[in-house]
């Protein structure tokens, strides 16, 4: 069985939501991606999500922009994140939450442009994708009109495509998005780009509850969430939560601070929020 369909399913017998972070792979650097991966699920991270830096991302803020042009300035390249993945995956800590009981993973999902994948080719980064560790990928840049065949791809290796809806998004759009998406369905709070923010929509609870009833995929909420409020107002009505700029935000700063100061302060930003879960 996939990680993905692993976790949700061990969350809901126990009655509890999904934290999911984002990183950037190598910003600063993949000895900082490696290092705060490791920290992430010791902080209590359910699910890593790892951003492939692009030159021209779709609906990212301005942090998780500046983090890809800083990786793409050092030359980062595809290989060097899927080794950075491997790398993650092959970590015991990562491999397995719970040291006792091996088949517990921490799933590992893509945050990736399907440029990316078209050029390298979608069978070849699928290939790559699972043999580095990934069990999914989130693609926002491709619309669900055109998803079937990297969907198809992706279902006969049980790999996660997961798709994205927004605030936005028409009611008989989103029944078509949220049947093609596999692993989790990623509801996106606001409308607008990446960001943290001080209060999310309160139209969003309705949005979440009209989901609930088109959908048995898990609903995991991202875009703007960075505060324990903003996670007990979701707690209720959502299966994770998705937290990327206010991590990135911390650990851009290793570049130029040591980074257990760094590592410090992400988990105590991880360790607030998932309390409030």
């Amino acid at each position: 069985m996939n990680p993905i369909d692993q976790l949700f399913g061990r969350l809901r017998a126990q009655g509890r939501k999904a934290f999911i972070a984002f990183l950037t792979a190598g910003d600063p650097d993949l000895a900082t991606t490696l290092a705060a991966g490791r920290e992430l699920v010791r902080a209590g991270t359910d699910l890593l999500e790892i951003g492939f830096p692009y030159s021209d991302p779709i609906a990212d803020g301005p942090v998780i922009q500046a983090s890809y042009t800083r990786a793409l300035e050092r030359g980062l390249r595809l290989d060097d994140v899927f080794a950075c993945v491997r790398q993650l995956a092959d970590n015991p800590e990562v491999a397995s939450r719970e040291r006792e009981r091996p088949d517990k993973p921490t799933p590992l999902v893509a945050m990736v442009s399907y440029s990316l994948i078209h050029r390298r080719g979608p069978e070849a980064f699928l290939r790559q994708a699972q043999q580095a560790g990934l069990s999914g990928a989130i693609v926002p840049d491709l619309p669900v009109e055109e998803a079937e065949p990297l969907g198809e791809l992706a279902a006969a290796r049980d790999f996660k495509l997961i798709h994205l809806v927004t605030p936005t998004t028409p009611r008989d759009r989103a029944l078509r998005i949220a049947r093609c998406s596999t692993g989790f369905l990623y509801c996106v709070s606001v409308t607008g780009i990446t960001g943290e923010r001080d209060a999310l929509p309160e139209q969003l609870r309705e949005q979440l509850a009209w989901l609930r009833g088109q959908t048995d995929l898990p609903l995991c909420v991202g875009f703007g969430i960075s505060r324990p409020e903003q996670v007990r107002m979701l707690r209720d009505c959502a299966d994770g939560v998705i937290v990327g700029s206010a991590i990135v935000r911390r650990l851009e700063q290793a570049a130029t601070r040591p980074l257990p100061e760094v590592l410090d302060e992400v988990r105590a930003l991880v360790r607030g929020l998932t309390s409030a879960l």
